[in-house]
């Protein structure tokens, strides 16, 4: 309803498979159909695996390009109004309507608060303080807040070893990151806070979702572009009543906005419905892991953000704890 995704990307408004897929990165509800036998697109699926890993890896710089002219709900707004905007052209190429019922829309009402609105613009209110990289990482926690939610949200997720033994080490990872051994020095403590909490909001979008929405009819294209029409109006008001309206748009932070939600929004997106379609959900999500890492090399090589060698290191602690909690313990062979 990603998302991401991210931040990557806005997540679809359809069931996830697992609630445990990173940002922005939506495991959609394409994930239940068949998986064709065939090329999704021109290009082949590890091409568009890589631009896809590249733009929601690149959403951080994007966000913080934006907030260098625009208010965080500013940047948020933009974000949904022209994701929305690429998925109803597509929409509307294919002749396809929107989701009927009130009872739908009022799920994707309060789906989009938890997966676009809330997210999108605590990001961005992080990322005043803290760089793109850490923003990225952090959102990389996604699958951890996920595992420990569908614990409690979820029968069908029971823990096993190496799941609690992944959520130990991915706040491991989280620890390292900030530097904790040093005491948090030179870590923006509220910045840091609305990047976590940004990261959280997703797994229990997903966890709502997956309780509200399962079977509901239209594609995920259509809920989507529904959901995202929704947070457009939300982060509409919110703008207008806590923010005053931009005296000029300067030319990059413009462009980066329209990037993040027409590229990072609806172009990901059909491309991530493309890939779970043609190589299944697991190798999709997949994705999840290099989202950090790009994000990571765009913030130290384009905008010179500092990189200590604790960043690093704490990342592929986190990516380690967040693949081990989606492990499913395999199915018993009969005696």
């Amino acid at each position: 309803m990603s998302a991401p995704t991210t931040p990557g990307p806005a997540l679809p408004a359809a069931v996830p498979s697992t609630p445990a897929t990173a940002t922005a990165v939506p495991v959609t509800a394409v994930a239940a159909a068949p998986i064709r036998a065939r090329r999704g697109g021109l290009l082949d699926w590890r091409v568009r695996f890589a631009i896809l890993s590249v733009v929601w890896g690149f959403s951080f710089l994007l966000i913080k390009v934006g907030t260098e002219a625009y208010a965080p709900f500013q940047v948020a707004l933009g974000r949904v109004l022209f994701g929305a905007l690429a998925l109803l052209t597509v929409l509307l190429v294919r002749r396809e309507p929107l989701p009927r019922g009130l009872r739908t829309w009022g799920h994707l009402s309060v789906a989009a608060l938890l997966l676009n609105t809330a997210p999108f613009s605590l990001f961005a209110y992080a990322e005043l303080s803290i760089p793109s990289s850490l923003a990225g990482i952090c959102n990389a926690t996604s699958p951890l807040w996920g595992m420990a939610l569908s614990l409690v949200a979820l029968s069908e997720d029971r823990p096993t070893r190496r799941r609690f033994a992944g959520l130990g080490l991915g706040f491991v990872g989280v620890l390292t990151v900030l530097g904790a051994w040093q005491g948090f020095s030179g870590v923006d403590a509220k910045g840091t806070a609305f990047a976590l909490l940004a990261s959280l909001c997703y797994p229990i979008g997903w966890i709502y979702v997956r309780r509200t929405l399962a079977g509901t009819p239209g594609s995920p294209v259509a809920l989507t572009g529904g959901q995202l029409m929704i947070s457009t109006l939300q982060l509409a008001l919110v703008s207008a009543l806590f923010t005053s309206a931009p005296s000029s748009f300067p030319l990059w932070p413009t462009l980066a906005v329209i990037a993040l939600g027409a590229l990072g929004t609806g172009m990901a997106l059909q491309m991530q419905y493309g890939l779970v379609t043609e190589v299944g959900p697991t190798t999709a999500q997949m994705v999840t892991y290099f989202i950090p890492v790009i994000a990571t090399t765009a913030g130290v090589l384009v905008l010179g953000e500092q990189l200590h060698w604790n960043t690093p290191v704490g990342a592929a602690i986190v990516l380690a704890g967040a693949a081990l909690t989606q492990t499913r313990p395999g199915a018993r062979k009969p005696a």
